[in-house]
């Protein structure tokens, strides 16, 4: 399917690793310009560098998300190249474990990392997505609902992205920009790879993660992350705003205490 991204501008916020790189890929290769905002660009010139040698358009801007000068300059940056911008993915973020143990300005950090900087370059681009009629796709999380414990930082912005993104898509409906959410579980990043293999049995931890999922009792891949957020993000997508989208193998809704076994569909 052409999901008719050619040419469009689109912003990957923290698009150098992890479900970010795999979002700024599955853009690229359906043929837009996917800029990667980040503190450190040079994560992102191996990607940059690897898939422009494949005709792939994948550009680093250096951003530090919490300081909006940064994202000033990055933006302007974006527009004296190209002109426009057709779209913002908050992807950037991290569960920083920051619980009710800390300090209460480390869980404002928590919050300026995770929500606050979603809301300031949605702020900086906004007359330019309303000029391109562009669109918003913010990556979420399964504790925003399911809570995770020791997390509050985390938890508190993620619930208050997904609420974001029913008041920006009501907000911004009549400018014909569209907002979504994209919201994983369980992923299998290279952090998460590490996580794993640091375990005294990483076949058995892997088993146990494995397990907590009810469709296909395996992880999500980035890739099935990424090739989501293209979709929403393209004009095939057209009519879908406001939507919590959870790409989880049914981990926040199914009950996750149901066996393997498929015997009942078995025919006699």
């Amino acid at each position: 399917m052409n999901l008719e991204l050619q040419d469009k501008v689109l912003l990957v916020t923290g698009g150098a690793k992890g479900i970010g790189a795999g979002i700024t890929l599955s853009l690229a290769r359906e043929g837009a310009i996917a800029c990667i905002l980040g503190r450190n660009p040079a994560e992102a010139d191996a990607i940059v560098a690897e898939q422009s040698a494949l005709g792939h358009r994948i550009e680093s801007y250096r951003c530090e998300l919490t300081d909006e000068e940064s994202i000033k300059s990055a933006l302007s940056s974006v527009i004296a190249k190209h002109g426009r911008i057709d779209g913002v993915i908050n992807n950037a973020g991290g569960n920083d474990a920051i619980g009710l143990r800390h300090s209460t300005e480390e869980f404002r950090q928590s919050l300026e990392k995770n929500i606050v900087s979603c809301f300031a370059l949605v702020h900086h681009a906004l007359d330019h997505l309303i000029a391109s009629r562009g669109v918003i796709v913010n990556i979420g999380s399964k504790c925003s609902v399911t809570g995770q414990g020791g997390t509050s930082g985390y938890a508190a912005s993620k619930g208050a992205m997904n609420a974001l993104t029913r008041e920006w898509a009501l907000d911004l409906a009549k400018y014909g920009i569209r907002v979504n959410c994209v919201i994983p579980a369980e992923v299998i990043t290279p952090l998460y790879e590490r996580w794993l293999a640091a375990a005294p049995d990483p076949i058995a931890a892997r088993q146990q993660l494995d397990s907590t999922i009810p469709f296909g009792r395996r992880t999500t891949t980035v890739e099935e992350i990424a090739d989501t957020v293209a979709f929403i993000a393209s004009p095939k997508s057209s009519h879908t705003t406001g939507q919590l989208i959870f790409v989880d193998g049914g981990y926040v809704h199914l009950d996750r205490a149901c066996t393997q076994s498929t015997s009942h569909l078995k025919s006699s």
